[in-house]
């Protein structure tokens, strides 16, 4: 398990300059006024109503805040208003598999079917949840599922599509040699989820991600974070969304955990996540750097759309690889790591620096905030090389 380090002052920001990439650190008020200001700024010119970021140095959590509306009636977004997390949902279920790799109940290059009491497409459709999982019985007639392990799933590299509902005939399908080259795909992560829930008991398996997760929350004191939300919550403090047409949109409640994004959290819980997986707290420190390592290379020109061919190999960028559950970097400061959420009406982000174990995170329920992220991002962390552009193209802020 790592150690974070502890800083030595209080927060301290990189400040981009107009002039150099990167300057020194410079210690930010107790106020965040500048922070305060900038995201302001950000949110004016991108007509966004809502934002939530935090900062993380050496490991741990120095500022945290909440900024505009958490709905059309104008109540307020605060660090604890329940917000839809999207896709960062990934980054979690990624830091659960690693605890399983750890307890030996999973090995990260073992295919999944040597986990299973039968073969993958004899499994039918949950019974409460029939769309919780992948129509498996699709994969009898391609015995390519056969070599697809808990690596494949976690760097997008499965070559399922992002999910098997998107497919012009609704079909779960593989579109190319499992584990040769990023594909986003939320199904991948999906199969595993599968895995680890019906999984052999003989191997510990047989578990409830949404249940394992909750340990993990509990531990790290993310007391209104849950990968599932319950119809019985009388919380009020929740953000609905707007869409890039700035119109409202009620927030997702998703009624079932699927890892591929169902999770709501804070800005001030999921903070404490990014401090501990930033610190690798709660893991070895092999698993730990599993998670940043380059496990993949990703050639492509952009994240979407999927399946698109390989740029040539002079005009790939060449540090760019998929993690476990990230992609991963190395820019000006040195290597990083990040991941983002989007729908119609969320934009989330989360950036990582490993040296100074510095992150920002990054909440928002109006999708036009994400065509700021970029600068605040620099602002905080000054030039990190961070490939926004590769993560968006010219569709930041769109639904």
């Amino acid at each position: 398990m790592r150690t974070c380090v502890k800083a030595v002052q209080p927060l301290v920001v990189l400040i981009a300059s107009f002039y150099l990439p990167i300057v020194a650190f410079a210690q930010m008020a107790s106020s965040g006024s500048a922070l305060d200001t900038e995201v302001s700024k950000i949110m004016t010119e991108t007509h966004a109503n809502g934002m939530a970021v935090a900062v993380i140095d050496h490991g741990k959590v120095g500022y945290v805040h909440a900024y505009g509306l958490r709905n059309a009636k104008g109540d307020p977004l605060t660090t604890d208003t329940v917000m839809y997390s999207a896709s960062l949902t990934k980054m979690v279920f990624t830091y659960t598999v690693m605890q399983l790799i750890d307890q030996g109940r999973l090995n990260l290059d073992t295919p999944l079917k040597d986990d299973l009491d039968k073969p993958l497409p004899g499994y039918g459709p949950d019974p409460v949840f029939p769309d919780k999982y992948g129509p498996y019985k699709d994969l009898a007639g391609d015995a390519r599922w056969e070599k697809i392990t808990p690596r494949m799933c976690l760097t997008h590299s499965t070559g399922f599509s992002n999910f098997w509902f998107i497919e012009p005939d609704q079909k779960l399908h593989i579109h190319f040699e499992p584990g040769t080259r990023f594909s986003y795909s939320g199904e991948g992560l999906i199969l595993l989820q599968f895995v680890i829930e019906h999984g052999r008991k003989a191997r510990g398996l047989g578990l409830d991600v949404g249940d394992l997760a909750r340990t993990n929350f509990d531990r790290l004191g993310m007391t209104r974070t849950s990968l599932v939300w319950s119809k019985d919550n009388p919380d009020p403090n929740v953000a609905d969304g707007w869409n890039d047409q700035g119109q409202p949109r009620p927030h997702e409640k998703r009624s079932k955990v699927r890892v591929s994004g169902s999770m709501n959290t804070t800005i001030s819980d999921l903070s404490k996540f990014t401090a501990a997986l930033v610190c690798g707290e709660g893991l070895t420190p092999a698993s730990r750097a599993e998670i940043t390592k380059p496990s993949l290379h990703i050639t492509t020109a952009g994240q979407f759309p999927l399946f698109q061919t390989d740029l040539p190999v002079s005009e790939q960028r060449k540090d760019l690889n998929a993690g476990l559950g990230v992609v991963v970097f190395d820019g000006p400061q040195g290597h990083g790591f990040y991941k983002g959420g989007h729908d119609g009406q969320t934009a989330n982000s989360v950036v990582c620096i490993e040296a100074g174990q510095r992150c920002v995170v990054i909440l928002s329920n109006d999708v036009r905030s994400e065509a700021g992220f970029a600068d605040l991002v620099r602002f905080i962390l000054g030039d990190t090389g961070v490939p926004y552009h590769w993560e968006y193209g010219d569709h930041a802020g769109k639904s």
